[in-house]
C-alpha cells in the first residue's frame, strides 16, 4: 500500500502524543523546494523553522553528514571528539574568542547558560534572570518559566524560580526589575516566537550599560538568530553589543540535533569537570554538519545574501499594503520577517500552504517567514506572488 498523509495522519492519532498539528508529510526536499508524499510541491518560507541555513539537503552539508556517519556516528565524552574541537574553534574565531559547550537543543542550551549564570552569582547570592515578556526560550520546566508567555506555561504549575519579568525594549521596566537577587539578564535579539519583534538598538545598548553599571551578566538568546539570519553571523554584531554568553541551535546543525552555550573564557573557567554534562551533545555527525554549514556560509557570503533577500521580502510583502488594509506591520531583520495581520494568523499560513507557499506563525496574528538563508530570488518571488494570490482571495471572499 503506498502512503498518504491521511495513512501518516492515522499512525500519528493511534501512535504519537498529540503534542503538535502538522499539515502535511513532508518526504524530500531540495534547496527551497519540498515535496509531500501526495507528491505535492511547495515553496519553503519556514526552512525546518530557521533549522535549515542552507536550504534542505545541500550537497556540502549533506556529504559531510554521510562520511562521518560512515567512521563513527557517536563519541562520548570520556574521549576527545575531533569535530567538537574544530567546531569550537570555529565558533571562538568567529565569536572572538568564546568558549563552547555543545548539548542538543535550544532548551538545553539556554538551560546550560543560566546555570552559568547562577554559578557565577553564587558568591554573592544572586541567582535571578531577568527576563522579557513574550520571551520563547524553550520547553523544558525551567524554560518554561523562562519564555514570559502564559501559553507555554499553563497546566506546569508551579512554574520554578528565579526569573523576574520586564517588557521588552524598555530599560525603566528592567531597572524596575532589578533587586538584590538579579545576576542576568536575558534576552532574544529578536523575539522570533513572540512576533518576531526586533530588540531597539538604543535599548540594547542601555540595557548593555545597565548591565555593566549593575554588575550583571548580560545573555543573548540567539537559538532563532544565529548563523547568519540576521545579515551578520551572530546578530549581536549587528547591535554592536557583546554579551557575556549567548546560544546557538537551529542552523548550527544543519538539521541534526546540536545546540551550543557560548560564554566568555573567565566565565567559562568557573567550570570544572563533572558539572555540566550531556552524553549526545556535541555529537561528531552533527559537529561535521555545523562546520559544512559554517564552510557554506562563509563562501557563498550567506549572512549578507540574508540581509539583501530579507530586504526583498519585506519590499515585496510591504508592496501588497496599499490594497490589503489587512497587514498592518511588515517587520523584522534579515530573513527573519513577520508580518501583522488582522485576523488569524494560522488562518492565513493554512491559506498559503494550499496555494503551495509554507510559512508559520508567530502568535495570533503574526505571519513569520524564515526561508533558507540561500533562497533564489525566482523562488522568492514566486512565493511573493502566491501570497499576494492568496491576498487577493481572502479579500474576494470578505466582499
Amino acid at each position: 500500500m503506498s502512503e498518504t498523509t491521511q495513512n501518516i495522519a492515522d499512525l500519528y492519532d493511534r501512535y504519537v502524543m498529540p503534542t503538535y498539528s502538522p499539515a502535511v508529510a513532508l518526504v524530500s526536499g531540495k534547496g527551497s523546494r519540498v515535496t509531500d508524499i501526495d507528491d505535492m510541491q511547495y515553496i519553503d518560507l519556514t526552512a525546518g523553522i530557521a533549522t535549515l541555513a542552507c536550504g534542505h539537503c545541500h550537497p556540502q552539508v549533506t556529504e559531510a553528514i554521510a562520511r562521518q556517519a560512515g567512521l563513527m556516528p557517536h563519541c562520548s565524552n570520556l574521549y576527545y571528539n575531533v569535530n567538537l574541537a574544530l567546531l569550537a574553534q570555529r565558533l571562538a574565531k568567529l565569536s572572538g574568542g568564546y568558549k563552547s559547550f555543545f548539548v542538543n537543543s535550544g532548551a538545553e542550551a539556554n538551560e546550560n547558560m543560566v546555570k552559568l549564570a547562577r554559578l557565577w552569582g553564587r558568591e554573592s547570592g544572586r541567582y535571578e534572570v531577568i527576563v522579557f515578556n513574550k520571551s520563547f526560550h524553550g520547553r523544558t520546566l525551567a524554560m518554561c518559566a523562562a519564555t514570559a508567555q502564559e501559553k507555554i506555561q499553563k497546566g506546569f504549575d508551579p512554574m520554578p524560580t528565579g526569573f523576574a519579568y520586564a517588557d521588552f525594549n524598555d530599560i525603566e521596566s528592567v531597572k524596575s526589575a532589578i533587586s538584590e537577587k538579579t545576576v542576568a539578564v536575558m534576552l532574544e535579539p529578536i523575539q522570533a516566537e513572540g512576533g518576531v519583534i526586533p530588540a531597539d538598538p538604543d535599548f540594547l545598548t542601555a540595557l548593555a550599560a545597565l548591565c555593566k553599571e549593575r554588575d550583571l551578566l548580560l545573555l543573548m538568546d540567539e537559538i532563532q538568530t544565529g548563523m547568519g539570519r540576521t545579515g551578520t553571523f551572530f546578530a549581536w554584531e549587528g547591535y554592536g553589543v557583546k554579551p557575556d554568553a549567548f546560544t546557538l541551535a537551529k542552523a548550527l546543525g544543519g538539521g541534526l540535533p546540536l545546540s551550543a552555550c557560548l560564554a566568555k573564557p573567565e566565565l567559562a573557567a568557573l567550570l570544572h569537570p563533572g558539572m555540566l554534562g550531556t552524553t549526545f551533545g556535541g555529537n561528531p555527525c552533527a559537529c561535521a554538519a555545523a562546520l559544512a554549514v559554517i564552510d557554506v556560509i562563509e563562501k557563498e557570503g550567506l549572512a549578507a545574501r540574508a540581509a539583501e533577500s530579507g530586504r526583498l521580502l519585506r519590499e515585496g510583502l510591504e508592496a501588497f499594503m496599499d490594497g490589503h488594509p489587512e497587514i498592518l506591520e511588515v517587520r523584522g531583520k534579515g530573513l527573519l520577517v513577520g508580518m501583522v495581520i488582522e485576523g488569524s494568523a494560522a488562518e492565513f499560513v493554512d491559506a498559503c500552504r494550499g496555494m503551495g507557499v509554507l510559512c508559520c506563525t508567530a502568535g495570533a496574528h503574526v505571519v513569520r517567514f524564515i526561508p533558507a538563508l540561500n533562497i533564489s530570488e525566482k523562488d522568492l518571488e514566486e512565493a511573493l506572488e502566491i501570497i499576494g494570490d492568496v491576498l487577493d482571495e481572502r479579500a474576494g471572499t470578505e466582499a
